[in-house]
């Protein structure tokens, strides 16, 4: 039981990891397709994502050390699985809780979530979810048939065509399942309202903030591995590479100045662009409306840094108010609203006009 909770642990912390490397995008493509963003699809997609790795970590991992694998051959025969069913029901005891019939049981179960998945988030029944079922579990087998590609030198585990036949079970079956799932709220496709203005809201505004939070980070993370690599393999100057400060202040300023030349040009940050918000308004000329906007910003808080330690202390107490104003102005416009003087409001009003 320890080891199934482990490996659940570590699907779930993939997911999430992945989650939150797809989130941008995500709020991107939500916002353009369907107009908002859900609470209900988002927990969805972000389920997927964790059941695609626990696919892959309850089917191959732990991974065993090479001395001490144990080859193994391959189970060919399909009615393996009627033998397996009719000993777990001839031999004394619960046939419920038979070693047999749990394997049986989770192999269709590991393969539910799949055929559910695909019908309410890809609209797709049940053909897709039989072929798909099966390519993935055949994936699955054959990755341990040949002993993770070569990673070993030979398969640890069995490649058995019963779980072939079980998993894709699993997958028609989830399909089926998700049929009590209105056919309005299946698929990606486009709502035929999703460019219609919506209202602004503080939820949206911390939405955005969150985004160009995260988009910020994984340009400085960049931007300061690149520096990194080019320190140490490059130039060949370890001690700048343990130090690690010029790393910083390069992926510091091109994430603030990227910042700025996006909103100096739109208008918008990062954030803005993937919830559809912009700023208007101001009764300053445009260059400095916006100039004022970035640096309510992620981009001008995290620009005090460059000027020092300090402006390392002001940079944390800048975000602690945009954290506060966001709850407590009209709209959650905040730091960068009443910097600017600007008012928020729905992209896609503009648009239509």
């Amino acid at each position: 039981m320890g080891d199934q909770v482990l490996l659940g642990v570590i699907a779930i912390a993939i997911g999430v990891a992945f989650g939150i490397l797809l989130f941008v995008p995500f709020v991107a493509i939500s916002y353009r397709r369907r107009g908002r963003l859900s609470f209900g699809r988002t927990m969805l997609w972000l389920g997927a994502l964790v059941y695609f790795w626990a696919i892959w970590t309850y089917t191959l991992l732990p991974l065993p050390d090479s001395d001490s694998i144990r080859c193994v051959g391959m189970i060919t025969d399909p009615l393996e699985v009627v033998r397996d069913l009719q000993k777990a029901f001839s031999e004394p005891g619960n046939p419920l809780r038979h070693p047999a019939f749990l394997q049986i049981a989770f192999n269709i179960l590991l393969f539910v979530p799949l055929g559910v998945f695909l019908r309410v988030l890809g609209a797709r029944g049940i053909p897709t979810a039989l072929v798909t079922g099966f390519a993935l579990s055949l994936l699955v087998e054959t990755t341990q048939l040949t002993g993770v590609w070569g990673l070993y030198p030979c398969a640890y585990r069995f490649f058995d065509v019963g779980d072939l036949m079980t998993n894709t079970t699993g997958a028609v079956l989830g399909s089926v399942f998700a049929l009590v799932v209105p056919r309005s709220m299946r698929g990606i496709r486009p709502r035929a309202d999703a460019d219609q203005p919506r209202p602004v809201t503080r939820g949206r505004r911390i939405i955005a903030m969150l985004c160009d939070a995260l988009a910020c980070g994984f340009v400085a993370f960049g931007v300061s591995a690149a520096v990194q690599l080019w320190l140490q393999y490059g130039v060949g100057d370890r001690d700048a590479v343990l130090d690690g400060s010029l790393a910083d202040l390069v992926s510091t300023a091109v994430a603030s100045g990227l910042w700025l030349l996006v909103i100096l040009i739109g208008g918008r940050s990062i954030g803005d662009l993937a919830v559809q918000l912009r700023y208007a308004g101001s009764p300053l000329p445009w260059p400095f409306a916006r100039l004022l906007r970035w640096a309510g910003g992620i981009g001008g808080i995290v620009a005090l840094s460059l000027l020092g330690p300090f402006f390392d202390g002001l940079s944390s107490l800048l975000t602690l108010v945009a954290c506060i104003l966001v709850l407590t102005t009209a709209s959650g416009r905040g730091l960068p609203g009443l910097l600017s003087g600007q008012h928020l409001t729905d992209a896609r009003a503009r648009d239509a006009a």
